[in-house]
């Protein structure tokens, strides 16, 4: 339950993200994110005591804001010029790039079955992309945006082998608010009133929604948890038709498909694999 409630604070912060940037530059919706979220660290790094901004890893929270920060402002420019449902299908992307830069970064190998997640995703993309029609700048930002989510995953895999979670998150928040903040600037407008309301909500639903995400991961295996990921799906569905009257493509419907099956025979492999390897040092 709090993983699929963390799915609804996601769909409902997006859809917030795409309401404000209406009005609102995509600059500087990214930067309230950030900085509401970072905001909300700064209790939990008093109670945990100011020895945790300590860290023998400083080029790896580098290489993390400036990945966190880059996809950020994608995302967002994504969540601006796109449907809803298209990109939350684009961000699920992310797991197919997460295999193969865990090959060239973490040397993980690359069983045939994953090749084949690859390709059906990739072709997942293209139903989505359909480029015999022309690819859209906000399509190319919502994959940048994957792409950078996965490469900050890959990051995040080495640096929690010697870093605490509010370490993470506290420079993940610094970081990202330092990005946002310097084209927020740039392309101010300033918040009326009943904008105010909506940017804190919007940063706080997404500091709960991670909240929630990881406390649910704590309690519970990932591959029991992720197909409820694209549960996501069906609430920006709901949230695009109520509130900005969209309703997704055959395109959309078709390319989501592909992705969500990839991403799903990925999980099914990593579960498969994992009862092999128990079966084998239990059988010795």
């Amino acid at each position: 339950m709090l993983f699929v409630m963390s799915g609804v604070c996601f769909s409902a912060m997006s859809m917030l993200s795409k309401l404000l940037a209406t009005r609102l530059s995509f600059f500087e919706v990214a930067f309230f994110r950030s900085i509401i979220g970072w905001v909300l660290i700064w209790p939990f790094l008093v109670k945990t005591g100011w020895g945790a901004l300590r860290t023998s890893r400083p080029l790896g929270y580098v290489g993390r804001g400036l990945g966190s920060g880059c996809g950020m402002l994608c995302i967002f420019y994504g969540l601006k010029h796109l449907p809803l449902v298209d990109a939350t299908a684009y961000g699920f992307t992310r797991s197919l790039f997460v295999v193969v830069l865990a090959a060239l970064f973490l040397r993980e190998p690359i069983r045939r079955d994953r090749s084949l997640v690859a390709v059906v995703g990739f072709v997942g993309v293209l139903v989505m992309l359909r480029p015999q029609f022309g690819i859209s700048l906000g399509a190319l930002a919502a994959l940048g945006g994957a792409l950078s989510a996965a490469m900050v995953i890959i990051i995040i895999k080495k640096l929690m082998h010697s870093e605490s979670p509010v370490t993470v998150m506290f420079y993940f928040g610094l970081a990202t608010t330092l990005i946002t903040g310097v084209p927020a600037a740039w392309y101010w407008t300033t918040p009326s009133l009943s904008e105010w309301p909506m940017l804190l909500v919007m940063g706080a639903l997404g500091t709960a929604a991670q909240s929630m995400m990881v406390i649910s991961y704590q309690m519970t295996d990932a591959t029991v948890l992720a197909p409820f990921d694209y549960l996501q799906l069906i609430f920006a569905s709901i949230l695009g038709y109520l509130v900005f009257s969209e309703l997704p493509t055959v395109w959309t419907i078709c390319g989501a498909g592909f992705i969500v099956a990839a991403n799903l025979y990925n999980i099914y492999g990593d579960r498969r694999v994992g009862v092999n390897l128990v079966f084998d040092q239990t059988s010795k």
